[in-house]
């Protein structure tokens, strides 16, 4: 299993620390939200360490100019301060084309026109399937065959094509074994051992950019010279991924610490879509940066 590369203590805090908060642009912080902004926040400055922001806009479909001018008011209401410029996915397309270059390059890449309802379709003809922890069907391979795949696209060239990580041959062309040691909230050094195959052939290059989240989060992190990565237990399955990625690309892997979520009355995670309360409502009803680090346990 390999380690990471940055110099780390006895207590796995990096020398010359870096750390970031990512959020979307595609709604309003709540208060999950805060809890790993803040822990990111103080876990640098309590060792000395850079805080970042990074707007991850990718998905340009979906980003909004108000949800991100949000974000920066609900950061500094917080008491957050930042570096800036603020690093901004959507302006840096090329550094994930390249690396895309050089996984086609390994020949990892291949070519797929499946759309969801295809991918849907496709597995219900086989019965039972198997899915992945975000709970999405393992993609079937429709397309993994490189004589089919490029019928497909002879037969539907106007429709867009996508390129898929063939994760067998992904980590066929690994060195060893890979992993990461864990310091989060449950654990102290744990090993992991990485597991990417539970993943499938996951989309790197998306069909309307050059890119996908996985590509763009370890090429960010790299470029940015982010030394920890302090993020949400809903991201712990991800670093496997994280980890091949940065492998197949030789890109520095940071220490991962995940940190449990805030859920609602009914255990549920926070998020967007379920429109759980934002920060921006909470403050309209009178609550204070200070109820909300109580309300976190962050005091």
């Amino acid at each position: 299993m390999q380690s990471e590369s940055s110099q780390t203590s006895s207590n796995g805090v990096s020398a010359a620390l870096v750390v970031r908060f990512a959020p979307s642009p595609n709604g309003y912080l709540h208060l999950g939200h805060a809890y790993s902004a803040l822990k990111n926040y103080e876990f640098a400055r309590r060792h000395g360490g850079r805080f970042l922001l990074r707007i991850e806009d990718i998905d340009i479909g979906r980003a909004r100019p108000e949800f991100e001018q949000a974000i920066y008011e609900d950061l500094a209401w917080l008491g957050i301060e930042w570096e800036s410029p603020v690093r901004r996915q959507s302006e840096h397309f090329a550094a994930y084309a390249i690396a895309l270059e050089k996984l086609s390059e390994l020949g990892l890449l291949y070519s797929c026109t499946c759309t969801r309802n295809d991918i849907l379709d496709e597995v219900k003809l086989r019965g039972e399937w198997p899915r992945d922890p975000d709970g999405a069907p393992i993609y079937p391979g429709t397309c993994r065959d490189s004589s089919a795949s490029a019928l497909l696209r002879q037969i539907t060239s106007d429709k867009p094509v996508a390129q898929r990580l063939n994760m067998t041959q992904s980590i066929g062309a690994l060195q060893g074994p890979v992993g990461w040691t864990e310091y989060g909230e449950q654990a102290d050094g744990r090993l992991v051992s990485a597991q990417p195959s539970i993943w499938g052939d996951i989309v790197v290059g998306r069909k309307d950019v050059p890119g996908s989240y996985h590509i763009a989060v370890v090429i960010d992190d790299a470029e940015q010279g982010v030394t920890d990565v302090i993020r949400g237990m809903d991201l712990f399955e991800a670093t496997s991924l994280h980890r091949l990625l940065q492998e197949l690309l030789n890109l520095p892997a940071p220490v991962y610490r995940h940190h449990r979520l805030i859920t609602d009355e009914q255990g549920r995670k926070l998020s967007k879509s379920a429109g759980s309360p934002s920060l921006r409502d909470l403050r309209a009803q009178g609550v204070t940066a200070a109820d909300i680090r109580a309300r976190l346990e962050l005091n």
